[in-house]
């Protein structure tokens, strides 16, 4: 199970850094949200995957169980990740109005020696 998650977190960030390496806006966002979810898996699988098990402790304070922080941690990043995602897409979005195209032209950009 625990090699199953790994190459699953190790696929995720692959793809992540790979479309964060693209020169166009939009595959930028989907690598940022992927490695979002990257950390998202990682951090819920930092709880000890515990099958069946209750989130808190039994009557008698014995057993497994499993811990709920990092799962509170995964709730809470998912919910900024969908707030940045939102924001990103508004930015390229008016980005893309402003210049009619998405591509990210560093190279084209102007230097502080140009504008002098």
């Amino acid at each position: 199970m625990e090699m199953i998650v790994a190459s699953a977190i190790a696929v995720l960030t692959a793809g992540g850094v790979y479309l964060l390496l693209r020169l166009r806006t939009f595959p930028v966002i989907l690598g940022l949200a992927l490695l979002s979810y990257a950390v998202n898996v990682f951090l819920f699988a930092s709880g000890r995957l515990a099958i069946d098990q209750s989130p808190i402790l039994s009557k008698y304070g014995e057993g497994v169980y499993t811990d709920p922080l990092p799962q509170a941690l995964v709730l809470t990043a998912i919910v900024i990740s969908f707030g940045m995602t939102a924001v990103l897409v508004m930015i390229g979005l008016g980005a893309y109005l402003e210049a009619e195209t998405d591509k990210i032209d560093i190279a084209d950009s102007p230097t502080k020696e140009d504008q002098a």
